[in-house]
């Protein structure tokens, strides 16, 4: 048939041959579909008749099912964008396309993120997709690479600015002369003299709207070029049509308009000169995080230190780094001592301590002390470069209130242009019967004064300086939607230890003999919580010697059991040792007193008798009380999640202002607990550090991370708070709060400006120029209001 086509799909989620055989099984039910499951390879291939079926329709039956399609994802640089109705279009066409799953394309970045499926279409496809609606696309370069190139346009652009206005400006001393009656030499009004001036602007310097228009057109839509090119054309070739009559004598003044075209591309190029340079300044925190990489670096080779480009650092080589210079890259201190300014990552001001085995940061500035290090991390594997990467997706990423604006983008310019055509008809035959000069000038003004460009930078740009304004506070969002949903919290659930705690523990009191130290020590060797190291620590302190452990068990949210020779260690809580059958009565006095204060209580108990106890105090962070008033003096509630028994967890939540407290929950509940806040129709923030805290920040509204946690809690959250420093939370809620609102602000100026503009223009109130000037300077207001972020406070 020659509608059928064949394709393979990854697919996701399958557990057993039931799973496989009931997707091969609905998929096999669909009209010309014919799918073959393999629960081994985790794929589905799939003969389909296209025109029965649409490939995403079979995607979208699958995800119904509960399973997952695979698809690789591509970003590419995209040129040849004017306005919202580009990137709209080019969306669009993109989603319909066979075998993509998703694309968004960004008009601020002038860049498209594509999921697609690999076995259907190629990067080169795609590329040729894009390039059939007259737009370039290619792989992304570097940022160093963009911000290169958008210089070098920024000063082309400025040139054509430069010419046109010089071009335009005779054109501009005649235009002066109509509205206050000057005096001028008779050159000026000569058709042919203004002919040669506006002709240069008109068909070089504005050749661009030409292109852009005819590119368009040819895909069945229309963007901003449309609009110019036909209201300049209209200007310029009405002009033309009366130089002609005054060449063939039937008029002695000719109506001559060709300084409304000139001044008007020259106007919109201004304007677009201005745009591009402010839009260059909404990734000024690309640049700065740029800026802070170390250009060059001390690496030791046979003994001896030689000066290579920071570049060509590979993982295991061994630096030097010297008090005022900049680690180069991440690694581990192998020799000496320093304090090292970190507030480049964490915005931490005070220098952090650093000596053998510590790591290294790239890029934040050693202080003092000459240290040697390992190189673990290079290239684009560095923190700063991770920052970089997750910035820039962040500002590559639509958030959801950017729909309705690309919703208006796409039927805009054709609405326009019916508006223009019946301002013409009405002022021809209505409001000044018969005669054209006015129906012209009223409807060159409403094709010229529309902006679909407004639109499209509204939400673009604030979420561009949002993000940014962001990273250079230790702030980091994975994108726009996370930034905009923020705003929206009604309750943020923090988890304790390593969160609201500096999750390094102390032991401060011990009740029994040397052996049951010894017994303790030995027992939690073999574990890596943050309760074991401290009691390790402490048993190393009382130089007791630690024998080897024979047999370790963790018992989640309760505790341990080993064994030592022949002795049987437990240590957890009391309902490890009631599970176990061992009396705990005589302690509970002794165990509730350090609960009361704070301290996390463990009994221990030795070959099924109690043989002491350990308390162990983790210490509140410097800033927690403060962070924690913040938010709730932001109308939050606070809830804090523990694993530690209720008078513990109680204790910590006075001396940091928490009225709502859930205790001694094992770690695999904590998703189900924020499920239960979520319930209550709350939109909740969970904020953790630990592998254990991953699936309730995939299951919170809002995922936060704290930068000094595991990898996994990072790469499961939507937001990362560099460094620990809990007052970035509230302060990543206001910084939400006033992005949305800079956003609400641009999208209502650009709805406004265009519903007063359109009216007006259509009733004859504005000089074609004028209007010209207001549609170049409605994308300057809206970029420059996005900058605003920059210097706000949060």
């Amino acid at each position: 048939m020659a509608g059928k086509e064949n394709t393979t799909l990854n697919i996701t989620g399958m557990t057993c041959a039931s799973c496989s055989s009931r997707i091969e099984k609905v998929l096999n039910k669909m009209d010309g579909v014919e799918a073959k499951v393999n629960l081994a390879t985790e794929q589905a291939s799939v003969d389909y008749d296209k025109n029965s079926s649409d490939l995403n329709d079979i995607t979208k039956r699958i995800e119904n099912l509960g399973f997952g399609v695979q698809y690789d994802e591509v970003e590419f640089d995209i040129s040849g964008m004017t306005c919202a109705a580009c990137s709209s279009r080019i969306e669009k066409v993109l989603n319909k396309t066979n075998g993509v799953s998703n694309a968004t394309v960004n008009l601020a970045t002038e860049n498209a993120v594509i999921a697609y499926n690999s076995n259907v279409m190629t990067e080169k496809d795609l590329i040729d997709r894009i390039g059939n609606l007259g737009y370039g696309a290619k792989a992304k370069e570097s940022a160093e690479s963009r911000e290169e190139k958008k210089e070098k346009e920024l000063t082309r652009l400025k040139w054509k600015v430069i010419i046109s206005a010089l071009l335009s400006l005779p054109l501009l001393v005649t235009m002066l002369d109509h509205l206050f009656g000057m005096s001028l030499p008779a050159i000026f009004m000569n058709p042919w003299f203004q002919l040669v001036f506006a002709a240069p602007v008109q068909f070089i310097l504005g050749w661009q709207f030409y292109v852009g228009a005819y590119k368009s057109l040819k895909n069945a839509s229309a963007n901003m070029d449309v609009l110019v090119a036909m209201g300049t054309t209209a200007a310029f070739g009405f002009s033309l049509f009366e130089t002609y009559r005054w060449l063939a004598g039937a008029t002695a003044h000719p109506h001559l308009y060709f300084e409304t075209s000139a001044i008007i591309i020259t106007l919109i190029l201004f304007g677009k000169y201005l745009e591009a340079r402010a839009k260059s300044q909404t990734s000024g925190a690309i640049k700065e995080l740029m800026n802070m990489q170390a250009k060059e670096a001390r690496v030791l080779r046979n003994g001896e230190e030689v000066m290579v480009p920071a570049a060509d650092v590979m993982v295991g080589d061994v630096l030097v780094v010297k008090p005022g210079e900049k680690f180069p890259v991440d690694g581990v201190i192998t020799k000496g001592r320093t304090s090292v300014d970190e507030s480049m990552l964490t915005g931490e001001s005070i220098p952090v301590e650093k000596s053998l085995e510590d790591k290294v940061i790239g890029s934040t500035i050693n202080q003092n002390g000459n240290v040697v290090f390992k190189a673990s991390r290079v290239g684009k594997d560095t923190a700063l470069q991770s920052i970089i990467k997750v910035v820039e997706e962040a500002q590559g990423k639509k958030a959801p209130i950017q729909r309705m604006a690309d919703i208006v983008s796409g039927y805009f310019v054709p609405i326009v242009v019916v508006i223009a055509i019946v301002t013409f008809l009405i002022w021809y035959f209505i409001a000044s019967p018969y005669n054209v000069e006015p129906a012209l000038i009223a409807s060159i003004t409403v094709l010229v004064i529309a902006c679909p460009c407004a639109l499209g930078l509204a939400t673009p740009t604030s979420i561009m300086v949002g993000t940014g304004k962001g990273a250079e506070s230790g702030i980091l969002f994975k994108g726009g939607e996370h930034l905009e949903k923020t705003h929206n919290l009604d309750a943020i659930i923090l988890d304790k230890t390593g969160t609201i705690t500096k999750g390094r523990p102390e032991v401060t009191d011990f009740t029994g003999d040397e052996d049951a130290l010894k017994l303790l020590a030995a027992a939690e060797k073999g574990s890596e919580h943050p309760l074991a190291t401290a009691i390790i620590a402490y048993a190393t302190e009382k130089a007791v010697e630690i024998p080897e452990v024979d047999d370790f068990t963790a018992v989640p949210g309760h505790g341990i059991e080993a064994s030592v020779g022949r002795d049987r260690i437990l240590v957890g809580t009391r309902k490890l040792m009631q599970d176990k059958r061992i009396e705990v009565d005589g302690y509970d006095a002794e165990m509730t007193q350090y609960e009361y204060e704070g301290k996390t209580a463990m009994l221990i108990a030795v070959n099924e008798e109690v043989a002491g106890i350990v308390a162990v105090q983790d210490t509140l962070k410097d800033t927690a009380k403060e962070a924690i008033t913040t938010l709730r003096n932001q109308g939050l509630e606070v809830i804090m999640l523990t694993g530690d028994n209720r008078r513990t967890a109680e204790a910590i939540a006075r001396e940091v202002n928490i009225d709502t407290v859930i205790a001694e929950v094992l770690p695999e509940e904590k998703a189900a607990q924020v499920k239960k806040v979520q319930a209550e129709g709350k939109s909740v923030a969970m904020v953790g550090d630990g592998v254990n805290d991953a699936p309730a920040l995939v299951t919170a509204d809002i995922g936060i991370a704290i930068g000094t946690g595991t990898e996994v809690a990072i790469e499961a959250a939507d937001i990362t708070i560099l460094g620990g420093e809990l007052t970035l939370i509230p302060r990543a809620i206001n910084l939400s709060h006033k992005t949305i609102r800079n956003i609400r602000q641009n999208l209502f100026w650009a709805f406004a400006y265009n519903t007063a503009g359109i009216p007006i223009a259509a009733l004859g109130f504005l000089a074609p120029w004028v209007a010209g000037a207001a549609m170049a300077f409605s994308s300057v207001s809206v970029v420059t209001n996005s900058l605003r972020l920059k210097r706000t406070k949060i």
